[in-house]
């Protein structure tokens, strides 16, 4: 370190060249919001001088204004179904030059064996990935994961010079009634200064005061302004979410202002490959940003200074002497057109391609090649009775939320049991522990508006058991059937074809295939989509992951069955 420091201060003090200097760019200061002219110095990857400098190369910027990196604040790689390593190649060209990732999709399914692949396939990638260990496996008590971490399991992990803390503390019951699994886990973070993130989903004022009073400094489920609002008012971060399902900054954004505007960050949490492709991660919120009224520097300090300082990133966010140089090339600020991103002063991504050699995957234990472990599934298990009339407790989708409703319907009864209705929208919802063969859980749901055939998957956050639903129980028992013989992933069924599939051998989450092949496949389940009647709306599968998610309100499906989230209990179909 002594000889990086001295040729720091050499180059800082003109008495050396620099490694690289950036020259005709115009410099985005986050820390004033000033657009500044002048080289930048790099020296082993690290800004050391803004003024006027030389170097041993030069990068000519042509004019366009050079932007700190982009950080995403919470995202789960898992959800782009790719490894971390090409999940690098997909976002470093949107300009993400660092990612804070909680890999609790994975750690859901393999425990431990899990969290430590999403480490090692991070690691000599041009992207920095720092890890939030998951704070909750299973999510709750309500459903069957695949492992249990506990913070005995944990604390090793902490060592880990890329592990900065505790992923989002979801369980907010055993927040509030202090039981001993999440304080353990909790102290054990706070004793060593390590970060704490939230998940205050529906949560009101009262829990504001217990998950700060825990040292949890972060929300990234707001969905209304006076939820952002009561947050940063407790001296928290508020994480403003733009991902395939959740697309809450259209809501948010009006409460940001001149006086606050600190107090927010982006993050996209989970969104899948073809709309990190097509839209783009954390830039795609900058425009969004700017497109709403804010000011395109605030909307740049929101993704990257801000997001820095929340999780001490000191090196990060900004254009700066004793900065990384993690920087951006931009025609536009209005429009955020990146051309070129540049990552510890070296080239690697070019007119929206990556320019840095794709790496192997790195060791896959057979544990998470070999995760889907079904009982299999009959028509009997698939029954819904209702002996007393044919008012049922019904999981109404809305569109590109992960909220659901709780809708009290009549339903078509036949032989005593649910019949599934086209004409209504009223489909049979299935979901089919595949860790132990522990049991299957079947509901109702409203807002698909399938025609026919049947659709699976083993993407079903948190516990990511495999989760159905379709028109008819042969169809829903055939895609079942299929998933378990590719050993998980996405699949479209009708009759007694598959229409379409994408397997996803690793955990049932991602594959070790290249983003290209993974882009192709999901273009075919998309038109399998549309064969089967599914509207256009909103990604079918991205909102079937998250019916069975027991910690965001109203109503959803685990193993175990019906779940309430407001009363926090499982209750039964027939209403």
């Amino acid at each position: 370190m002594k000889q990086q420091l001295w040729k720091r201060l050499a180059v800082a003090a003109k008495k050396e060249r620099a490694d690289v200097v950036v020259k005709n760019g115009k410099i985005v200061n986050v820390f004033t919001h000033e657009i500044e002219e002048g080289d930048i110095a790099i020296v082993d990857g690290v800004i050391v001088g803004i003024g006027q400098y030389e170097g041993h190369a030069a990068i000519d910027a042509e004019g366009k204004y050079v932007c700190p990196g982009l950080i995403d604040g919470h995202v789960h790689i898992e959800s782009s179904m790719v490894t971390p390593s090409e999940f690098a190649r997909v976002v470093v060209p949107h300009g993400v030059t660092t990612v804070i990732t909680d890999p609790h999709e994975i750690a859901n399914v393999a425990g431990t064996k899990g969290i430590q692949f999403m480490i090692d396939d991070s690691e000599h990638v041009p992207l920095d990935v720092y890890i939030m260990l998951p704070s909750c496996v299973p999510a709750t008590s309500f459903e069957h994961a695949g492992a249990v971490l506990t913070a005995q399991e944990l604390a090793p992990f902490f060592s880990h010079e890329r592990v900065l803390g505790l992923a989002e503390v979801m369980d907010y019951p055993s927040l509030l009634h202090e039981h001993s699994h999440m304080i353990d886990k909790l102290a054990a973070a706070i004793s060593i200064d390590k970060q704490i993130d939230g998940h205050l989903a529906g949560l009101d004022r009262q829990a504001v005061n217990v998950y700060a009073s825990a040292n949890i400094k972060t929300d990234h489920e707001c969905v209304t302004i006076a939820e952002a609002l009561e947050r940063i008012r407790r001296g928290m971060y508020v994480l403003i979410r733009e991902g395939s399902v959740a697309k809450d900054l259209a809501k948010l954004i009006a409460a940001v202002n001149n006086h606050n505007s600190r107090r927010f960050l982006f993050c996209t949490d989970d969104k899948h490959l073809d709309d990190l492709i097509i839209e783009g991660s954390i830039d795609h919120n900058i425009r969004l940003a700017i497109q709403s009224g804010v000011d395109p520097v605030t909307a740049i300090q929101m993704a990257t200074l801000n997001a820095a300082e929340c999780y001490r990133l000191h090196t990060k966010g900004a254009i700066a002497p004793g900065y990384d140089a993690d920087f951006l090339l931009v025609d536009d600020l209005q429009s955020f057109s990146i051309t070129h991103v540049y990552k510890n002063g070296r080239l690697v991504a070019e007119d929206g391609k990556a320019t840095f050699a794709r790496t192997k995957p790195a060791n896959i234990e057979p544990a998470l090649t070999h995760s889907i472990h079904a009982q299999a599934v009959t028509e009997a298990d698939l029954q819904i009775p209702l002996q007393n009339g044919q008012r049922a407790n019904v999981i109404q989708i809305i569109p590109n939320h992960l909220h659901t409703k709780h809708l009290v319907a009549q339903v078509d009864v036949q032989n005593g049991a649910f019949q599934p209705s086209i004409e209504w929208d009223l489909l049979k919802l299935v979901v089919v522990e595949r860790h132990r063969k522990l049991g299957i859980g079947v509901g109702i749901v409203n807002g698909f508006q399938l025609k026919k055939g049947a659709i699976a998957a083993s993407i079903a956050h948190d516990s990511h058991n495999i989760i159905a639903t379709g028109t008819n129980d042969d169809d829903i028992i055939a895609a079942i059937e299929h998933l378990k013989k590719i050993h998980g992933g996405l699949v479209v069924v009708e009759g007694d074809s598959v229409l379409a599939d994408l397997p996803l051998e690793i955990g049932g989450l991602m594959t070790a295939k290249n983003y290209e092949d993974v882009l192709q496949s999901l273009q075919q389940i998309h038109h399998a989509l549309a064969a089967i009647g599914a509207t256009d709306e909103f990604n079918p599968f991205i909102t079937l992951a998250f019916l069975a998610l027991p910690v965001i309100p109203e109503l959803k499906l685990t193993d175990q069955g019906l779940f309430d989230v407001k009363s926090f209990q499982l209750i039964p179909v027939q209403a």
